[in-house]
């Protein structure tokens, strides 16, 4: 089932909607969350909730792309999974992912730090642009996905 059929389904309510999900992007999801939380029992948990968060923000929002949209809740809700579960340990191989940049990315939010925030987006994305398209995936892949540096080479 494509993507429209399978909003279109969240938007009548159908609870079909979810087993759809799964069936389309399920391995997509569960191989994202592994990656950041290496953990199967943690990942069913983040997958349970990501389902859980798009039916209940399907309506009123209407994605354009339902992997875009559903990667982007798998992913912070591992983060947030990752970091309430290691709050303690700074072993981690996803906190070194995150620590590589860290010191670009604003950490409170106020005023000048959401203008950081967007104006280092612009230049992330300004640069991207700018790059070849096999460093551009290099980038997405590692930073998006968390894939090793052995799975990039």
């Amino acid at each position: 089932m494509d993507d429209k059929r399978i909003i279109d389904l969240y938007l009548a309510r159908n609870e079909r909607a979810i087993e759809e999900t799964d069936s389309r992007y399920g391995e997509f999801s569960r191989n994202l969350s592994f990656r950041i939380l290496n953990s199967h029992e943690d990942v069913e948990e983040c997958i349970n909730d990501a389902y859980l968060r798009l039916w209940n923000s399907i309506p009123p929002t209407v994605p354009n792309s339902l992997k875009a949209y559903l990667g982007r809740i798998v992913r912070n809700l591992s983060l947030n999974r990752l970091r309430w579960k290691t709050e303690k340990k700074r072993d981690c191989d996803a906190n070194v992912l995150l620590s590589e940049i860290s010191d670009c990315i604003p950490a409170k939010e106020n005023v000048e730090q959401t203008v950081d925030q967007k104006l280092l987006s612009e230049l992330i994305t300004k640069w991207l642009s700018e790059e070849k398209k096999v460093n551009r995936r290099i980038f997405v892949r590692r930073y998006w996905y968390g894939s090793s540096y052995r799975e990039l080479e």
